[in-house]
C-alpha cells in the first residue's frame, strides 16, 4: 500500500505539473491560434490576456477580501489615460509650455509608464476605499459603481475649459510599446518566420500575467492573505481578533487597482487609441462576471472565467452568421443578438448549477494537529 501511495502525485507535484502545462500552453497558444484562425484570433487572445489581468486584480478585492466592487473598470481607465497622455502628442499640442520643453512631444518609455500607472491607480483605489470602509454588501456596490461612472464621465468632459482628455473624441497617436529598440508595430521576421506585432504583445502580456499570478500567490499565502480571508469570512470577528481591517481593506483596494492600472496602460499602447466608451459600466460587470463565473478567491478560476467570457462571445459572434447561412441560406438573426443571448444563458446556467463557479477554491483547514 505504501508503495502505491508513493507513486501517487502529491499536491505539490500536481501544482508544479499544472504550472508547467500552463507555461507551455502560454508559449504555444499564439502560434496554434494564428495557424488555425489568423491574426484576428491572435488579437482576441491578446485582449483575453488583458481581461485576465483585470480579473486577477478584481479577484483580490472581491475574492480574497469579499468587497463587492462594481466600478473596477475605473482603474483600467486611469491607467489607459495616463499612458495616452504620456506617450502621445496630445498634451504638447494643448500646452505651449510643454511644447517648448518637449518639441518632439512626450514619448515616455513603457518601462516608466507601467509603474506610474500602477501607482496612480493604487492611489485612486485608496481614495475609493477610504470613504467606504464602513460600507458592506449592496451599499459598497452602489458606491463603487458610482465611482466608476464618475471616472468615465470625467474623462468624457475634461475637454473644456482645458482640453486634457479630448472628451468623447478620445486620444489617438499613442506610441506602441518599444523595448530595447524593438518596436511592437508592423511585421517582424525571426528565424525565417514572419509574424505581426500581435505576437510580441501576446508574450509581453503573458509575462506580466505570470508576474501578477506570482504576486497573487505570495499574497494569498502570506499574513496579508490570511487577514483578507478573515475579513471576507467575518469582518467583525477579524476585528475582534486584532486584525486592522481598515488598513488591510485599503491595501486590497490599492493592490487590485494597481493591476487594473497596469492593464489599462498596456491597453492604450496596444490599441493606440483610448476613449470613454471603452470603460463603460458593462465592462465592469463583465470583469466581475469573470471572477464570479470562474470562482471567487481562486486564481486559476479567475483566469478560466476571463478566458471563457472574453473568447467565447467572439467565437459565437463569428460562427453564428456562417451557421445560419449554411442552414437557412441567409442570416435570420443578427449574430450580435445571438451572442448576447447565449452569453446571458450561460451565466444563468452556471449560477444555477455551479453557484461557487466553474473552478472554485478548495477550503482547507489550517493549523490542524
Amino acid at each position: 500500500m505504501s508503495l502505491m501511495t508513493s507513486f501517487l502525485p502529491t499536491a505539490r507535484r500536481r501544482a508544479h505539473l499544472g504550472m508547467w502545462l500552463f507555461a507551455i500552453g502560454l508559449l504555444l497558444a499564439p502560434w496554434l491560434i494564428g495557424s488555425a484562425g489568423g491574426n484576428y484570433w491572435v488579437r482576441v487572445a491578446d485582449f483575453a490576456l488583458l481581461y485576465i489581468m483585470l480579473a486577477l486584480g478584481l479577484n483580490i478585492v472581491v475574492g480574497f477580501t469579499g468587497l463587492l466592487d462594481m466600478g473596477f473598470i475605473a482603474f483600467y481607465a486611469v491607467g489607459a489615460y495616463l499612458a495616452a497622455l504620456l506617450s502621445s502628442p496630445h498634451l504638447v499640442t494643448q500646452f505651449p509650455l510643454l511644447l517648448a520643453w518637449f518639441p518632439q512631444g512626450l514619448h515616455l518609455s513603457v518601462l516608466l509608464i507601467i509603474p506610474l500607472a500602477a501607482l496612480l491607480a493604487a492611489v485612486c483605489g485608496i481614495l475609493l476605499g477610504a470613504p467606504t470602509l464602513r460600507l458592506r454588501g449592496d451599499y459598497l456596490a452602489i458606491v463603487t459603481l458610482g465611482f466608476g461612472e464618475i471616472i468615465r464621465i470625467l474623462m468624457r468632459n475634461l475637454d473644456r475649459p482645458v482640453n486634457i482628455t479630448n472628451g468623447p473624441k478620445g486620444i489617438s497617436g499613442i506610441d506602441p510599446v518599444s523595448l530595447s529598440g524593438l518596436k511592437f508595430s508592423g511585421m517582424h521576421h525571426w528565424l525565417g518566420l514572419r509574424f505581426s506585432s500581435l505576437y510580441l504583445y501576446y508574450y509581453l502580456f503573458a509575462a506580466l500575467i505570470v508576474l501578477i499570478v506570482f504576486v497573487c500567490i505570495r499574497l494569498q499565502q502570506s499574513r496579508v492573505g490570511r487577514a483578507w480571508t478573515a475579513i471576507r469570512e467575518d469582518e467583525d470577528a477579524a476585528r475582534a481578533m486584532g486584525i486592522n481591517t481598515r488598513n488591510f481593506k485599503l491595501l486590497a483596494f490599492a493592490m487590485g487597482a494597481a493591476f487594473g492600472g497596469v492593464a489599462g496602460a498596456l491597453f492604450a499602447a496596444f490599441q493606440g487609441f483610448v476613449s470613454p466608451e471603452s470603460f463603460s459600466l458593462q465592462e465592469s460587470i463583465a470583469v466581475l462576471a469573470m471572477v464570479v463565473l470562474g470562482g471567487m478567491g481562486h486564481i486559476p478560476g479567475a483566469i478560466l472565467g476571463a478566458l471563457l467570457l472574453s473568447a467565447l462571445p467572439e467565437f459565437l459572434r463569428s460562427s453564428t452568421g456562417p451557421l445560419q447561412q449554411a442552414l437557412f441560406g441567409q442570416v435570420i438573426i443578427d449574430p450580435e443578438i445571438i451572442r448576447q443571448l447565449f452569453y446571458g444563458l450561460a451565466l444563468i446556467l452556471v449560477m444555477l448549477y455551479r453557484p461557487s463557479g466553474l473552478w472554485p477554491a478548495r477550503h482547507h483547514r489550517e493549523n490542524q494537529p
